[in-house]
């Protein structure tokens, strides 16, 4: 049972977590990944199948090829949809430098099972429980939905180590949180009381 405290330290966790997209060079512990990742295995499961598997990687090279090889790809389809607030990440892209990684040290992928039906959903509230573990920690995340990308580029799947019976899921990174934006406000949630 949570006590009122513990309580009141998880829903602070859960308020104040952000995605982190500037880091600094310290390097995350093997011990924080291991206790993240444990934290993550906690989620629900459908019928307790536990279809997520975990490749983390610190190789900066493998990921500046992953980057490398999304960016393009990233930029031609935002500018087929262009949106309003994709006009800065598009010049990003654009930018040899930038990676789409945020130069964080580390990346993990939670790949789920293709086998379970229920693996994208578990997966997916394996990899929140992961991000709410680290800013519990002290240490920053970022879902990188855009790296599934790499799923197209089978040299890198095979450095990466993906099996082919799963699929990546949340590409997530990891790190010290170097300077931090305001976390954007937001909007009172619409409910329907059926009483």
């Amino acid at each position: 049972m949570v006590t009122d405290t513990e309580a009141i330290g998880i829903f602070s966790v859960i308020r104040e977590r952000r995605s982190v997209r500037n880091y600094t060079d310290r390097e995350v512990p093997d011990e924080a990944l291991r206790a993240i990742i444990a934290a993550g295995i906690q989620a629900p499961t459908a019928l307790g199948l536990q279809p997520w598997q975990f490749v983390v990687t610190r190789d900066r090279d493998l990921m500046r090829r992953a980057s490398d090889y999304c960016k393009p790809i990233l930029a031609e389809k935002i500018g087929e949809e262009s949106r309003p607030g994709t006009e800065e990440f598009l010049t990003a892209l654009k930018d040899p430098g930038f990676s789409i990684f945020y130069n964080a040290p580390v990346l993990v992928l939670v790949l789920g099972a293709r086998e379970a039906l229920s693996s994208v959903l578990d997966c997916t509230l394996c990899a929140e429980n992961m991000m709410l573990a680290a800013w519990a920690l002290g240490i920053g995340s970022c879902w990188i939905g855009s790296a599934t990308l790499i799923e197209q580029n089978p040299e890198i799947l095979a450095a990466l180590k993906v099996p082919d019976d799963h699929q990546i899921v949340a590409p997530l990174i990891f790190g010290y949180p170097a300077l931090l934006s305001p976390k954007p406000a937001r909007r009172e949630p619409r409910i329907t009381w059926v009483l």
